[in-house]
């Protein structure tokens, strides 16, 4: 009996180990698998900013070109609101002197 209870002990150390390496080996495929899903978030990620970057070159590299191209459009524009400004005052001022002179003009003996 004495060595049944031995090799019963020795069943339940060699069962108990077992169970041991079995969770020490679930433990390091959980933290493999972890590992593994950082390190795809982590390239996600730099992919990510990567292309945000290109992005931001590229408009960095746009900007000035539509900005030119907008000044472009806009001093002709510019340039032909000016002149309808100037006509509009060189009319409000042939108004403006023909009712000036009206009465002059009126009061003058023929």
């Amino acid at each position: 009996t004495l060595v049944l209870v031995l090799v019963l002990r020795l069943v339940q150390v060699w069962v108990l180990v077992l169970v041991l390496e079995l969770a020490s080996l679930l433990v390091l495929l959980f933290s493999l698998m972890v590992h593994l899903v950082v390190h795809l978030l982590a390239a996600r990620l730099v992919i990510l900013l990567d292309s945000l970057l290109q992005h931001v070159l590229l408009l960095s590299l746009l900007l000035p070109l539509l900005v030119s191209l907008l000044l472009r459009l806009l001093i002709p524009l510019q340039a032909s609101l000016l002149v309808m400004v100037l006509v509009y005052r060189l009319r409000l001022l042939s108004v403006l002197l023909r009712l000036l002179l009206k009465p002059l003009l009126v009061r003058l003996p023929v």
